[in-house]
């Protein structure tokens, strides 16, 4: 068997909105709108806190796949302007938001507790306003949501080989900027920064699925207790604090590409560290200066950078059936499958989408009555599903 991404084809029935004459498609999906839509023909749950449990259109997965929304649509009109990482995300909010998070997660794990028959996983990439509006792999959505998905690891070994070179892929090992040129000093800031009792680093070929050999190079940490940790808020706040420090990397390296010698950030999470490990270390402001060069000779490199923080965080299940979290810097058009070396090709065919979603909607209204019955949300009614 050859060990490499997958490329896995999805079907999904034409979504039939249309999008008013002289604005891009991807402008219209950030309009209240095209959230209200998504509401009405395909929310399952929501809350008071506008947390918004819906049916993927164009998912990634036929055997599970939903996400949650932090939709703020009706309350910030400015997409620009809408939380896009948890560190945004008020703290009420965030409580019943983790906890939505566990329940969903402890679902996946109960109904496919093999991890030879599947592939369970869950996370949220950063859907930052450092993307012009009309650039091509723009999310559609410009709000925090996290996905929960499911993939059947028969499906994945019938699966044809990914192509390495896609560009969707180049989130770790030789390809990402921090792990080629500041492999050391990332993973030692990290180490030092967070102060970690249930995660525990994970060396990569533990981490590392045997059939795509994804995440490449990507630092992991094991969730100690497993689902269970899920329900210790303080796992929670590890999760939070691995964000965190991701962001004092990547902020303050932009800001030294940006200005050379440019000075401390003056809201960074770990001052301390950011200042001794990181604004005197060579390789780190040599790498930043390799960059700044580029950027002023080669105006599409230039345009292409993400001078705000980009990112995809993820929790997923390894091969031993351990629950592992990594985080990676974000590319555009990148999905969080694509951090386990899944690309998923979706193809419009409803005749084909019709076959599995009927056991796709059965699973997702359970997993609903779990959330109401814990006080998280109220159910709602689509022409598809009743409220519950």
């Amino acid at each position: 068997m050859h060990i490499g991404p997958r490329e896995i084809t999805t079907p999904f029935r034409p979504i039939p909105l249309e999008v008013p004459e002289g604005m891009k498609p991807n402008e219209f999906f950030n309009s209240a709108e095209n959230l209200r839509d998504l509401a009405q023909n395909n929310g399952l749950l929501t809350n008071p806190e506008n947390l918004l449990l819906y049916r993927k259109a164009l998912g990634h997965s036929w055997e599970f796949d939903t996400s949650i929304l932090y939709n703020t649509s009706q309350l910030i009109l400015n997409p620009l302007g809408r939380p896009v990482r948890r560190t945004q995300v008020p703290e009420a909010v965030k409580r019943v938001w983790n906890r939505m998070n566990q329940l969903l997660i402890q679902y996946m794990l109960e109904e496919y507790p093999d991890p030879e028959e599947a592939l369970v996983l869950a996370g949220e990439a950063s859907l930052d306003a450092t993307w012009p509006l009309t650039a091509p792999g723009v999310p559609s959505i410009r709000m925090l949501h996290n996905h929960f998905i499911v993939f059947p690891m028969e499906a994945l070994r019938q699966a044809e080989l990914a192509d390495p070179a896609n560009p969707n892929l180049t989130d770790g090992g030789q390809h990402s900027l921090f792990q080629a040129y500041m492999r050391r000093v990332y993973r030692r800031f990290l180490e030092e920064v967070l102060n970690f009792q249930i995660l525990e680093p994970l060396p990569t070929e533990q981490s590392q699925l045997k059939l795509t050999g994804y995440p490449e190079g990507l630092p992991c940490w094991k969730i100690r207790g497993g689902g269970e940790a899920l329900k210790d808020i303080r796992f929670w706040r590890e999760y939070d604090a691995l964000l965190q420090g991701f962001l004092d990397f990547y902020r303050t390296f932009f800001s030294q590409v940006s200005s050379r010698n440019a000075p401390l950030l003056e809201d960074v999470y770990f001052p301390e560290a950011v200042e001794r490990l990181l604004l005197f270390d060579n390789d780190f402001l040599k790498t930043a200066k390799k960059v700044r060069d580029r950027c002023i000779q080669d105006p599409a490199y230039a345009n292409a950078i993400r001078w705000q923080p980009a990112f995809k965080q993820l929790i997923y299940r390894n091969d031993a059936g351990d629950l592992l979290v990594t985080i990676s810097q974000n590319s555009v058009g990148n999905a969080i499958t694509e951090l386990l070396g899944v690309v998923v090709k979706r193809v419009p065919d409803a005749a084909a989408y019709e076959r599995f979603e009927p056991r796709l909607i059965e699973r997702l209204l359970e997993v609903r009555a779990r959330l109401i019955e814990a006080d998280l949300g109220e159910g709602i009614a689509t022409s598809a599903w009743p409220a519950g």
